[in-house]
This record gives C-alpha cells, structure tokens and sequence, in this order.
C-alpha cells in the first residue's frame, strides 16, 4: 500500500486518518502523533528483535519519513527506528502556528521526544533535517546518543549555484511566479527534476521507486498549503544561515556532545562537498563518510553503506561506553 491509499484519508487537502497506526508496505506503520497545536505524522519500521535502542530520522526540505525507508530497513536489526514528517510535510498537517523555522522544527522534534518518552535516542538527519537535528543535539543532549548527518544544511559562505532556486523561494513573491512557470509541468516530470537534482545517479532509482515519487509528487501539489510551507520554510533555512552568535548553526555544532557520523557526497548539488571538512572539525570527534558517487541523499542511494558506517559508530561507542563503566568500577 502506498502512502496515497491510506484509509481514512478525507481529501487529498487533507491529509488526516486515525489515531490508530495504518500499516504501509514493507511492514512499515503510519500514525499520528497529536501534540497541543501540532500534529506529526510517525513513520516507524518494525525492529527485528525487542530491545532495540530507539532511533528518530528526521527528512529535508521537499521530503518525508519516506526518505528514510530504505535506511530503516538497513537498521531494522540495530535500531527501533521511526521518522517524522515535520510540520508541513508528508502526512503532517501545518502547525496551527504556522512556523516554520529550524528552532520550529527543532522544538517540534524536541515536544515529540518528550512526550514519547523514547529519549535519548540515535539521531538521524539530512538536509533541512541535519540542520534541525544539530540545534536539537545542541540544546538537549539528554535526548541524543549518537547523531547522524547525511547532508546536513550548515551555512555556506558560497551556495551552490544550483540551490539557489531553493534559496530564491525566500523572497517574496517567488513561491507564486515559480508556481505560475511550472504549472504545465506534468507529475513526472516535476518529480524527474528533483531526481536529478538529488541524487548523484538518478538511473538507481527503480521503476517501482519512480512511480511511488510520482503519486507522492502529485498528492503534496495538491496541498492548499503546499507552497506556503515550501516558502516559509526556504525562509527559515535562510534566517538560520545568517543568525550569528550562540545561536549560530556552526556554533551550535561546536556544542554537540554526543558522538557524531557525517555523511557527504561527491555529486551534491545542494550542500557542498567541500563542507565535509569543516563539518568534521565543527563536531567534536566526529567520524567523517565521504561518497564521491552520491548526490543528496546518501541514505536513499546508498542505504547499505550508511547503515554500516552507523553500526560501527554504535559499536565503537557502546565500547568505549563499556570501558568508562570498567574504569569507574575499579575507581
């Protein structure tokens, strides 16, 4: 079943369904998550076994908790894993609010933590989402164990020229004339367009893969408030770039305690590769990924080698976990 068939769907512009969870393919799960003022829509895969550390994936701008599918599949039998659509996005209605800051979604992820009760818990992000995720490793360290960043959108003194499309949604007015401009532009091809811009080998993509895009494409177009969020929320990521002081994304990633994977690819067209290693020096003992053939979202290209690259991060910390427990015994 895919996402455009959940029952209980009123309308397309109103993407709603029961509390109860709605199973997906792949034994994948659906549910809604309802907060004051806010409601998340909480993809989850089934671990394979109980006891599993929990894990929370968190998608970028454009995206979903489906983007992160093919990576939770990976670490069914290393993590219990669930991703949120942020506010907005996916399944998740907009935040009765109507913000949609980096410290909006960061606090958003933040309230669903707490009430969950799931804390601390392995911390994926990318794009948009590793942007969130810092600010939610910096200001809650109680809530992380390991954090995870595929892309991540930290500030860049020279934006690739081919995001800034992405940036232009900023300025006012923007979000209406590129509405205007693309509107003969079929499903296909609009979702045709993103594949290109995202990853670094559109062809990996699967027929099956392609088509699910096509109908999840076709289903947020139809969103009254589909280019209102994309809009606020391009504005966001632009307000988070220029705030400077403590509050400062780099700062902020200068404060992350717990330990960190940082995955980059060599064909990004929307976060520089050349960030990697400034990245690497921001996050204290931070391990680095590096994949020259991967675009932006390394999770979906490339699942297997994230996914081992975050079991050796989990193993090398639970031992040197273990060893500090040891030394403290004899102390």
């Amino acid at each position: 079943m895919s996402s455009t068939e959940l029952p209980g769907v009123r309308s397309a512009a109103e993407p709603s369904f029961p509390a109860e969870a709605v199973r997906l393919a792949d034994g994948e799960q659906l549910r809604i998550a309802a907060l004051p003022g806010l409601e998340l829509a909480v993809r989850s895969h089934p671990p394979r076994r109980t006891g599993l550390p929990p894990a929370l994936f968190v998608h970028g701008l454009g995206g979903s908790s489906h983007n992160w599918s093919a990576l939770m599949a990976e670490l069914a039998d290393t993590v219990d894993g669930e991703a949120v659509d942020l506010p907005g996005f996916g399944w998740s209605p907009p935040p009765a609010d109507r913000k949609y800051s980096v410290t909006a979604f960061a606090r958003a992820v933040i309230r669903h933590l707490d009430a969950a009760g799931r804390g601390p818990v392995h911390l994926f992000g990318n794009s948009l989402g590793g942007a969130v995720s810092t600010r939610v490793a910096a200001a809650r360290p109680d809530l992380v164990r390991t954090l995870t960043l595929v892309s991540p959108a930290l500030p860049e003194l020279r934006v690739q020229r081919s995001a800034v499309p992405t940036a232009l949604l900023a300025v006012p007015g923007v979000a209406g004339l590129f509405s205007r401009m693309t509107q003969g532009l079929s499903a296909e091809q609009r979702t045709r367009g993103v594949m290109d811009l995202c990853y670094g080998d559109p062809s990996r993509v699967t027929p099956e893969g392609f088509r699910n895009a096509v109908e999840e494409m076709e289903r947020r177009m139809a969103l009254p408030y589909f280019w209102d969020v994309m809009t606020r929320t391009s504005r966001g990521i632009v307000d988070a770039y220029t705030l400077g002081g403590q509050h400062g994304l780099w700062r902020q990633a200068q404060r992350v305690l717990a330990p960190a994977l940082l995955v980059y690819g060599g064909r990004d067209q929307l976060v520089s590769y050349r960030m990697a290693r400034r990245a690497a020096a921001a996050f204290r003992g931070s391990r680095l990924l590096c994949l020259p053939e991967a675009g932006h979202v390394a999770m979906m290209e490339y699942p297997e080698v994230v996914a081992a690259a975050f079991t050796e991060l989990l193993r090398d910390t639970c031992a040197g976990a273990a060893d500090r427990d040891t030394e403290d015994g004899r102390g």
